[in-house]
């Protein structure tokens, strides 16, 4: 390895000039510069322009500026806020369906479902406002009415909290019978006794 670097450096002194040559016009000294060196010492007034890197095309930036002109579109964003709003009323046919394989008995899986049903609607009605921020504020500041988007995403809950409660009641789970409440009824009053074979009022 050491023979071939000095060889490779004596190939490389053997073809970069030794001594300056004079012009013969002028008397000024010139330097023959090798092609791997570069001049720095030359400022020019205008940069030039470089190629373009590999995998780039001019046309990337136009549509990454298209494509946040489509986010600011106000349309784009209603549309956006009613597919929000609508989210709970298109988990209805599904809960639905899970009440209808898990059945009415009690056990471990129906209660479980129970719950969830009751429990992730309940949670969401107290997160509306958090849910519907990035809606609030338009793409140039101003604010948007988006009342009627939120009422329908209240409601959409509350149907799946109401789907929760039938389902509690056909399972039996809620106290909706009198006999659910005898432990709070009063007392039977006697009205008649019966002792010998004689009544007394």
């Amino acid at each position: 390895k050491l023979i071939l670097l000095d060889s490779l450096l004596q190939e490389i002194y053997r073809h970069q000039p030794a001594m300056s040559a004079a012009d013969k016009s002028g008397g000024k000294v010139t330097r023959v510069k090798a092609r791997w060196q570069l001049d720095f010492s030359s400022k020019s007034g205008q940069s030039a322009e470089l190629p373009s890197p590999p995998g780039f095309s001019a046309g990337g930036a136009a549509l990454v500026h298209a494509e946040g002109s489509r986010e600011a579109d106000p349309n784009l964003r209603i549309k956006r806020s009613w597919d929000l709003a609508l989210g709970p009323f298109k988990q209805v046919p599904m809960n639905l369906f899970i009440m209808y394989m898990s059945g009415n008995s009690i056990s471990i899986f129906p209660i479980m479902m129970v719950v969830m049903m009751m429990v992730r609607p309940l949670k969401t009605l107290f997160s509306v406002k958090q849910t519907f921020k990035g809606f609030e504020v338009g793409a140039n500041g101003v604010g948007v009415n988006i009342i009627g988007q939120k009422l329908v995403f209240i409601l959409g809950n509350l149907a799946n909290v109401a789907l929760a409660m039938y389902k509690c009641h056909s399972m039996g789970l809620l106290p909706t019978h009198k006999s659910d409440w005898l432990a709070f009824a009063d007392p039977l009053v006697r009205t008649e006794y019966s002792m010998g074979g004689l009544g007394f009022n």
